[in-house]
């Protein structure tokens, strides 16, 4: 297998080579020091107000597909075989593109700290080849924040530019860059560095599990949603990383008549189709998960393998019964999900060990679903408690539960007590449930954080069993405010 030493990525029309790349150099950093290309702001630094925001254009099925992305928690090393576009490439002749002069004439900018985040994200969506609804538009500008215009004019902004008719440079040059990037992707593993600090992205899965192998002590990285906030943050030193995307096979998202295989360095985004097919509440928790700018780069496998008890997938999948695939070498195992978590930033994996690959089953007849996340924020906040059910009624008695939550212990934890007692309880008694909610209080000891207290997390655990339990025996209308359950496709 061939190693090249250097990061490439295609950059207004050229393709930049670098060989000297510090591991944890961000793509921020990397453009306003480097570069001294400034119009990318640097706001919170830890991805969250999206006033970074760049498109990374990304070669797929043979076009080029642009999504938001954090720049101040991307690491430079994560542009390989990508394009990157930022604001200071959209009107380089004094001719604004067709957002930026949207965003003028609709007035949608005041200090404009956070506009050039704003623009960006509208020039993904510029270019996502449909005109969206008000909502989508919502939705894909949730992980840009401002806080001195209001979202209105700027939602007004993508009705009027984003019509699904892409006419800038990049829709008439597109041909020409796909080529462009489809001739960077050589089939190289990328290591660039000594072999006590370097930045590696392999492209074979025997080159990434030997390197793991290898280096026992490197930094694996997926997405770096999490990982970019220890360099930012926490000021970490991590002169080893190794990242996973760029192994194709590991992007994978397989959809079987019984269950879904996702790979462990699928995106949310590449994922959220198939696993939004599984039940509507999966679809609405992945749409609240993060930010389009998140989902965009964050990946299931890491949201797992980082372990965190507040992590928004692990519920839902333990409640699902998934099951993990991890790999040492070349020898592989497999595991139920919910023993992969053994106590708080401790999991059932070796030092060099990865994880590789989830399969999460479908539900089966008589299998009913539901998940709720709580958080202060409705979107783009970490949960303060997240919960998932999956109820089996037989003639309306429940005869088999499977209840996890998140941030109710230092770990995604079971319900197993609350499981056992509701076996055989009847869906048309509501009296008869409240021995399983309030085994909870068994099942569970939450601590008290910032996020909330623990009487709260109990007393909010309860409620959403409960209101599961309502829901499943359908003896209420409405039950929510928003996120309403919709028909799975």
């Amino acid at each position: 297998m061939t190693v090249r030493s250097s990061i490439r990525f295609l950059r207004r029309g050229e393709v930049v080579s670098l060989d000297v790349v510090p591991p944890m150099q961000t793509v921020l950093d990397y453009l306003r020091l480097d570069e001294k290309s400034r119009g990318t702001k640097e706001g919170c630094n830890e991805g969250d107000c999206g006033a970074c925001t760049v498109a990374l254009g990304s070669l797929r099925d043979g076009r080029i597909v642009y999504e938001p992305v954090n720049a101040c928690i991307l690491m430079v090393a994560q542009l390989d075989g990508k394009e990157l576009v930022t604001v200071d490439d959209l009107s380089p002749d004094g001719v604004l593109h067709p957002v930026q002069q949207a965003m003028v004439d609709i007035h949608g900018s005041q200090c404009g700290f956070c506009t050039p985040g704003f623009v960006m994200s509208l020039f993904t969506l510029y270019h996502a080849g449909a005109a969206p609804t008000r909502q989508q538009i919502a939705d894909h500008i949730a992980g840009n924040l401002c806080r001195c215009t209001g979202y209105r004019p700027i939602i007004d902004a993508a009705m009027k530019a984003c019509d699904g008719r892409p006419a800038d440079r990049w829709a008439a040059g597109a041909a020409g860059a796909a080529r462009i990037l489809s001739s960077m992707h050589d089939g190289a593993d990328v290591f660039v560095g000594t072999p006590e600090s370097f930045v590696a992205r392999p492209v074979s899965p025997d080159a990434l599990s030997r390197l793991a192998a290898e280096h026992p002590d490197a930094t694996i990285v997926s997405g770096a949603t999490d990982v970019g906030l220890w360099i930012t943050k926490q000021l970490r030193v991590l002169p080893k990383i190794i990242l996973t995307g760029g192994v194709s096979t590991l992007h994978d998202v397989t959809e079987m008549p019984d269950r879904v295989s996702i790979g462990a360095a699928a995106t949310y985004a590449e994922a959220a189709e198939a696993m939004g097919r599984i039940d509507a509440d999966v679809r609405e928790v992945l749409r609240r998960l993060g930010s389009t700018h998140v989902r965009a780069s964050g990946t299931i496998g890491g949201n797992i393998a980082n372990g965190s008890p507040i992590g928004d997938t692990p519920p839902m999948l333990i409640a699902l019964e998934a099951t993990l695939q991890l790999r040492h070498g070349d020898a592989t195992r497999r595991i139920p999900l919910e023993t992969f978590f053994i106590a708080y930033g401790k999991q059932d994996r070796a030092p060099g060990e990865l994880v590789w690959q989830i399969d999460v089953p479908k539900l089966r007849a008589g299998e009913h679903f539901r998940a709720y996340k709580i958080s202060k924020r409705f979107d783009q906040d970490i949960s303060a408690v997240m919960s998932a059910f999956r109820v089996t009624v037989d003639d309306r008695r429940i005869a088999a539960a499977r209840i996890a939550f998140g941030g109710m212990a230092a770990i995604p934890k079971r319900a197993t007590r609350a499981e056992a007692a509701l076996s055989g309880m009847s869906l048309d008694d509501e009296a008869s449930w409240n021995d399983a909610i309030a085994a909870l209080a068994q099942d569970f000891q939450p601590i008290a954080d910032m996020r909330a207290s623990a009487a709260y997390r109990m007393e909010v655990a309860q409620g959403l069993l409960r209101k599961a339990l309502i829901e499943i025996s359908g003896t209420a209308d409405a039950t929510r405010v928003v996120g309403a359950r919709k028909a799975v496709a």
